[in-house]
C-alpha cells in the first residue's frame, strides 16, 4: 500500500482565505499567493494530491474579514471580490446573523449603520428600507442579484420569499448605483444571497413568545455531482404587539444550480403573503386598516464560457443571461371590513417581467463588461393607471369587483463598463443609457466612476462619483383618496453622489469611515402645503442636498484576548444634515425630510458557559421632522452546537414604547424563545 510522503517544510502564510485546512481548495480556479509565488490552482485538484503538508501561520487579519475577500460582491457588473471591488460594499455574514436578536431580515438591517429602517409592523410585516438620508423608494432590493423592486410602492419592497435561516449573506451597497444595477438604486441597493448547501441535509427551526406569536420553517437540501437544490418553507403568525397588528405569513422558495466546465445554470422561484392589521399604516385618521399582500417571483440565469478552448480574450469571455418575473398581489381596506371603493377598499395586480444579458471579458488593457436589460411593469388595479373601456375590464379573482384601470411601462437599459487592477489600485468606471416608455424623453445617460487603493494589507481607499434617477411609482402618480393625491405629472428625481472613505484591518481589530455629499433634483415628496392642508400631495418640491458620514469600529477580543469571555465589540455612528430648496410651500414632510440626523448602534457577543453565549446590542437614534430621539437594547442567549442551535431572545428590554414613522406606536418588551436543528443526510 502506497503512503503519502510530506515534505517538512517551513510554515507558508495563504494571505486572502480563511484558516480552515480546506480553504486553498475552496478558491480552486483563483489565483493563489503563496509567499511571493503566483500560482493557478487546479480546476479539479484534490486535496489528497498535495504532497507538501502546510502549517497555516497566523496572520494580522481577522478570521471573518480574510474569509469574505474571496467572495465575489454586487459591486461592479464585471465579477470582483470584496478586496478587489472598488466600491464600498458592506456585507453582513452569515455568522453575523446567527448573533444577531433577529426574527427577519428587517431586524438585521437595522443593525447596519448607514441604513435606516422605519418599522410599521412587528416580524417585518411592514418596513421602509432607506440608506444614506434617501426614502423607501430610492433603493434597489435584489435576490440573489436579480432585481425584485417593487415599482407599485416602495412599502412593499420588504416582502422577500426567504427565511432568515435561507440566507448566506446580506451586501448593501451605498450610494447611487445605477450603472451597477439599474436605474432605481438612486441612494443605493440590497442584495440577499441565499445559501444552496454543498451536503444533502433537512434543517428545522422553531420560534414562539410574546402575544401569541409564533414561527416555523424547514428545509431540504440534496447536493448530488454537479446539481445542487433546495427547498425551504415556513409560516408565522401573531396577535400583534399593538392594536389591530395581528399578522399572518407564509413563503415557499426553491433554488437550485447546475455546474459543468463552461456552464453554471441558476434558477429560482418563491411565493409570499401576509394578512395583517394596518393599524395606522398609512393615516394616522384611521387605526384600524387591513392589508393582505401576495408575491410570487422566479428567475432563471447562466453563466456561459463558450470558448473556454480558445485563446487571447476570447478565452476570457462569459455570458450571463437572466429571464424573470413577478407577480404582486395588493388588497388594502381603509377600515377592515368595509368593501367597495366608496369605503376606501382598493385591489392592485402588478406584473413585471424582463430579461438581460450580459458580457464580460479580459484583455490586455483590463476587464470590460456590457449588457442589456429590458424590463416591462404592468399594473392592473381599481385605483391606479388610466381608465379601462368598460369592455376591457378584468374580474378580480374571490370578488365581484373588477379592474377598471391600467398602467404600463417599459424599461431599456443599456450598461458598459471598464475595470482596470493594477497591483493594489481598482478603477471602476462605466455608465447606464436609460429609457423609459412613460418619461417621454430621450435616453438618459448615467456615469459613474469608483477607485480604491491598496497602499498594504492593512489600508483600503476609496472614492467614487455616481449620477442615478428613480421613476415614480404609481403609487406616486396614481393615488387619490380621501388622505392622500398623487400627481401623474411627476418628473424623475435625479442625484450626483460623491462619496470617500478609509478602510484599516489589523490584528483583531477593523475600521471603516466614510463620507457622502448627494445632489438630488425633483425629489419627490408628499406634503402637506399648508397647516389646513387635509390631504399629502405627491409634489417634485425641489432640490436636497444630503451630506454625512458613517463610522464603525469591530474589535475581535477573542484574538485580542484569547481565551477570556468577550469575543466581539462592535460599534457604528452615522451622521446626516440635510438642505433643502424647495419649488413649493411646504407645513409637513411625509417622507424625504423625515431622515434620520443621528444613528448610534453598539453590540457585544461575549461567552457565559461552555457552549452558552450571549449577544447584546443598543442602538438610539433621532429623526428630523418632530420625532423624538429613542434607544433601544436587545439580548440574544444561545447554545451552540455543530447541528443544532437553542436561543432565547428579547426585544425592547426596557419596553420604550417609541415611534417609527407617523403615528405607528411600537410594541414594548418582546420575549422569543426557540431553535433549529441539522440532519446530514
Amino acid at each position: 500500500m502506497n503512503k503519502q510522503i510530506f515534505n517538512k517544510r517551513s510554515p507558508i502564510l495563504f494571505k486572502h482565505f480563511s484558516r480552515k485546512g480546506y480553504a486553498l481548495f475552496a478558491c480552486l480556479g483563483r489565483e493563489v499567493l503563496i509567499g511571493m509565488l503566483s500560482v493557478a490552482t487546479l480546476t479539479y485538484a484534490k486535496a489528497d494530491g498535495i504532497s507538501t503538508r502546510t502549517y497555516l501561520a497566523d496572520d494580522s487579519l481577522s478570521h471573518e474579514e480574510v474569509k469574505l475577500d474571496e467572495v465575489v460582491v454586487t459591486g461592479s457588473r464585471a465579477p470582483l471580490t470584496a478586496l478587489q471591488s472598488a466600491k464600498i460594499v458592506e456585507v453582513i455574514t452569515r455568522e453575523d446573523i446567527d448573533r444577531a436578536e433577529a426574527t427577519t431580515i428587517n431586524d438585521i438591517l437595522k443593525l447596519t449603520t448607514g441604513v435606516d429602517v422605519r418599522q410599521r409592523g412587528s416580524f417585518g410585516v411592514q418596513t421602509d428600507i432607506s440608506i444614506n438620508g434617501g426614502t423607501f423608494d430610492q433603493i434597489t432590493i435584489l435576490l440573489n442579484g436579480v432585481n425584485i423592486s417593487n415599482p407599485q410602492t416602495g412599502h412593499n419592497a420588504a416582502d422577500f420569499p426567504v427565511c432568515i435561516d435561507d440566507i448566506e449573506r446580506i451586501e448593501v451597497l451605498e450610494g447611487a448605483s445605477a450603472r451597477v444595477v439599474g436605474s432605481s438604486a438612486f441612494s443605493g441597493a440590497i442584495n440577499i444571497v441565499t445559501r444552496c448547501d454543498d451536503s444533502s441535509n433537512i434543517r428545522v427551526a422553531a420560534n414562539a413568545g410574546s402575544f401569541g406569536t409564533w414561527d416555523g420553517n424547514a428545509s431540504v437540501a440534496i447536493a448530488s455531482g454537479a446539481w445542487r437544490n433546495k427547498v425551504s418553507g415556513g409560516y408565522g403568525q401573531s396577535d400583534g404587539g399593538t392594536q389591530n397588528s395581528d399578522f399572518r405569513k407564509r413563503q415557499m422558495f426553491y433554488q437550485g444550480t447546475f455546474s459543468t466546465l463552461g456552464l453554471k445554470l441558476n434558477w429560482q422561484a418563491g411565493a409570499i403573503s401576509k394578512d395583517y392589521g394596518a393599524s395606522t399604516f398609512y393615516s394616522a385618521k384611521y387605526n384600524n386598516q387591513y392589508e393582505e399582500t401576495r408575491r410570487y417571483i422566479a428567475s432563471v440565469g447562466a453563466e456561459l464560457k463558450p470558448a473556454c478552448k480558445a485563446d487571447g480574450w476570447l478565452s476570457t469571455l462569459t455570458l450571463t443571461p437572466t429571464v424573470y418575473a413577478h407577480r404582486n398581489y395588493d388588497h388594502y381596506q381603509l377600515i377592515k371590513g368595509m368593501e367597495g371603493a366608496s369605503a376606501g377598499e382598493n385591489y392592485h395586480r402588478l406584473d413585471v417581467y424582463g430579461a438581460s444579458l450580459g458580457m464580460h471579458f479580459k484583455w490586455a488593457a483590463g476587464t470590460t463588461a456590457l449588457g442589456a436589460d429590458i424590463r416591462k411593469e404592468s399594473i392592473l388595479s381599481t385605483a391606479y393607471g388610466d381608465y379601462l373601456a368598460e369592455e376591457e375590464y378584468k374580474n378580480i379573482h374571490g370578488s365581484d369587483r373588477q379592474y377598471s384601470r391600467k398602467g404600463e411601462r417599459t424599461n431599456t437599459s443599456l450598461f458598459a463598463e471598464h475595470n482596470i487592477l493594477l497591483g493594489g489600485f481598482t478603477l471602476s468606471a462605466g455608465l447606464l443609457a436609460y429609457y423609459n416608455s412613460d418619461i417621454n424623453a430621450n435616453m438618459g445617460v448615467y456615469p459613474g466612476i469608483d477607485i480604491s487603493y491598496r497602499p498594504n494589507s492593512n489600508w483600503k481607499l476609496y472614492a467614487s462619483w455616481n449620477e442615478a434617477l428613480r421613476v415614480p411609482t404609481y403609487t406616486d402618480l396614481y393615488t387619490s383618496n380621501s388622505v392622500q393625491q398623487g400627481d401623474v405629472s411627476l418628473k424623475p428625481e435625479k442625484t450626483s453622489m460623491f462619496k470617500i472613505g478609509a478602510k484599516y484591518r489589523t490584528h483583531g481589530a477593523e475600521l471603516l469611515v466614510s463620507g457622502f455629499y448627494s445632489h438630488g433634483k425633483n425629489m419627490i415628496d408628499w406634503v402637506y402645503e399648508t397647516e389646513e392642508a387635509t390631504k399629502y400631495h405627491a409634489l417634485n418640491i425641489g432640490k436636497i442636498d444630503n451630506m454625512g458620514f458613517t463610522a464603525e469600529a469591530i474589535l475581535h477580543l477573542s484574538e485580542l484576548l484569547p481565551g477570556g469571555p468577550l469575543t466581539r465589540l462592535k460599534a457604528g455612528y452615522a451622521y446626516i444634515y440635510q438642505e433643502h430648496e424647495t419649488d413649493h410651500q411646504i407645513y409637513k414632510s411625509l417622507y424625504a425630510l423625515e431622515y434620520l440626523r443621528h444613528k448610534f448602534i453598539c453590540s457585544l457577543d461575549h461567552k457565559i458557559w461552555s457552549k452558552l453565549s450571549a449577544s447584546w446590542s443598543l442602538r438610539w437614534q433621532q429623526r428630523m421632522n418632530g420625532f423624538h430621539p429613542y434607544a433601544k437594547l436587545d439580548c440574544k442567549v444561545m447554545w451552540t452546537a455543530d447541528n443544532y442551535r437553542l436561543y432565547v431572545m428579547a426585544d425592547n428590554i426596557t419596553s420604550h414604547r417609541y415611534y417609527d414613522i407617523g403615528g405607528v406606536k411600537q410594541p414594548g418588551i418582546w420575549i422569543m424563545a426557540g431553535g433549529s436543528i441539522k440532519f446530514n443526510l
